[in-house]
């Protein structure tokens, strides 16, 4: 499962990633081509490929990417070194919700894992602690409707069956839990940031067909 996910989402990561949506967001654009060259903490990063493709769309910025699966880590460390990357992108396995997690990062990003978590409040929290006043919080997860219909779209039925299979047992692992599930709709998300401090939850015109892009404001 962990790598056929990894599957999916590789082609997004390595290449629209960073040559799409990224610049797209133009004063996220313009601080990652910037100097001082940015930061960048990768939350629940798998097996690397949205740090490596990120390092690699900005050859200046510095990734930090966190996982707590300890099989995704050891897997992202060692494509991180076949990229030949090594000196830019660092792999740990970390907890996204340890308030220990420190340092001050320009962006903070979470890609198709806020919903997976236990705790994805304390994880918002930590990462808009990470970023400070002037750093951007990105995050993408599942593309599904603002409210529940009986006649919900093939993308939506798709992510429930995802969710009774895999990601809501996964989520429910842990406890206590928020038993989230894959099928995570923009009220929850934004219930969850608010609670974690942020003011408010913008979906950004960014077009896919699995995943919706959130920019949170702190």
């Amino acid at each position: 499962m962990r790598r056929g996910q990894a599957g999916m989402n590789r082609n997004l990561f390595l290449h629209q990633l960073g040559q799409e949506y990224l610049p797209a967001i133009p004063d996220l654009h313009a601080r990652l081509v910037a100097d001082p060259p940015a930061r960048v903490a990768d939350v629940g990063c798998g097996v690397g490929w949205s740090s490596i493709g990120i390092a690699r769309a900005y050859p200046a910025v510095h990734v930090d990417g966190f996982d707590l699966d300890e099989a995704s880590v050891a897997e992202a460390q060692t494509n991180v070194a076949a990229a030949g990357l090594d000196d830019r992108v660092r792999i740990e396995l970390r907890d996204a919700a340890d308030p220990a997690l420190a340092g001050r990062y320009d962006l903070v990003t979470a890609f198709e894992c806020i919903h997976d978590m236990a705790d994805p409040v304390g994880a918002l929290r930590t990462m808009r602690h990470l970023t400070g006043e002037r750093g951007t919080v990105l995050v993408a997860d599942e593309r599904v409707g603002e409210h529940f219909t009986a006649e919900s779209s093939d993308i939506e039925r798709f992510q429930y069956g995802f969710s009774v299979l895999h990601c809501l047992p996964v989520g429910m692992a842990d406890q206590p839990s928020a038993g989230t599930g894959t099928v995570m709709r923009t009220p929850t998300l934004r219930r969850y940031a608010q609670a974690a401090g942020f003011r408010d939850v913008e979906i950004l015109p960014l077009d896919n067909f699995f995943f919706t892009f959130y920019r949170l404001v702190g």
